[in-house]
C-alpha cells in the first residue's frame, strides 16, 4: 500500500457508504481532527484509483468541516 498526501478537494465521497455519524458524534470527530490532525497519519482515509473513499467517508467529511486542505 502506498501512502500519498493529496488535497482533500481531490477526494470524492463514496455514494454507497453505509455508515453515517450524526450530530454530537460528528462534532466530536471534527473536534478530534482539529486537536490531533496527526491521527490521520495513523488512520488515513483510504481511496481507490478514482479517488473515491473506500474507508473514512466520515473522516473526510469531518476534515472538510474542520477546514483541512
Amino acid at each position: 500500500m502506498e501512502i500519498t498526501i493529496v488535497p482533500i478537494s481531490k477526494i470524492k465521497m463514496n455514494p454507497n457508504n453505509p455508515r453515517v455519524i450524526r450530530d454530537d458524534k460528528f462534532k466530536k470527530l471534527v473536534k478530534s481532527i482539529q486537536e490531533l490532525p496527526k491521527m490521520l497519519e495513523i488512520r488515513p482515509i483510504v481511496v481507490n484509483d478514482d479517488m473515491i473513499t473506500l474507508g473514512g467517508n466520515m473522516r473526510l467529511k469531518a476534515c472538510k468541516e474542520a477546514g483541512l486542505k
